[in-house]
């Protein structure tokens, strides 16, 4: 991972190379995505009505936080995406222990939710986690298995269905993200949690998680 991300700093544009140098040193120091990656999107999902709740569940106002380590990791995603002219779409970030306990008692399955008293609770309330999507180069979003909260066996982190072109995309973010230092979910194709993800939970809620190592390019 860490020479990934040092080739990127070196070959990668200069305004990657700024944007990791802006980034704090402490990787636990917790950053918004809207000032330290511009160029990643950012629709956070939860603070609009297109969510399993129908409805907001985030505070006005709300913004993309995350670990500062795994900024870094996005950053690195990001630059290796524009290669493709593709990008990231962020659709969830740091979550509120309250969100997730109101997502808890609407979709009460850990297999989609996690309880957020059980374990280690939900990785994107400590930041390590996030869900995003591929976009092209004016934002719009490209063709995947399903849409953000979709709780249906099409979902699923392997693609089953007849798409080609929905293959390619997952393909590339899978891959991406698998080089940027990310682990996937089975349940999930959107959510990504950094593969080092116990550093920054207490010692006594690392336990083994469902995260899923992904594919990466060779």
């Amino acid at each position: 991972m860490a020479r990934i991300i040092f080739a990127i700093f070196l070959l990668g544009p200069p305004v990657i190379r700024a944007e990791i140098l802006a980034l704090p040193t402490d990787d636990f120091a917790w950053v918004n995505l809207r000032t330290t990656a511009p160029a990643i999107r950012i629709e956070l999902r939860y603070a609009t009505s297109q969510n399993i709740a129908q409805r907001p569940l985030y505070p006005s106002g709300m913004q993309p936080i995350i670990r500062a380590g795994v900024a870094r990791r996005l950053i690195t995603a990001q630059a290796i995406l524009r290669r493709y002219n593709r990008g990231l779409k962020i659709w969830d970030a740091y979550r509120p222990c309250d969100a997730q306990a109101q997502l808890w008692r609407m979709a009460p399955k850990n297999d989609y939710v996690v309880n957020p008293r059980g374990g280690s609770g939900s990785l994107h309330s400590w930041g390590v986690a996030i869900d995003a999507t591929l976009v092209d180069d004016w934002g719009r979003p490209l063709s995947m298995p399903t849409d953000f909260d979709d709780f249906t066996p099409a979902a699923m982190l392997r693609y089953t269905g007849n798409d080609p072109i929905v293959r390619t995309h997952l393909y590339l973010l899978q891959t991406t993200m698998a080089n940027a230092g990310f682990y996937g979910l089975r349940t999930e194709w959107w959510h990504f949690t950094t593969s080092d993800w116990k550093r920054y939970v207490p010692e006594r809620l690392a336990r083994l998680s469902n995260a899923v190592v992904l594919p990466t390019i060779k």
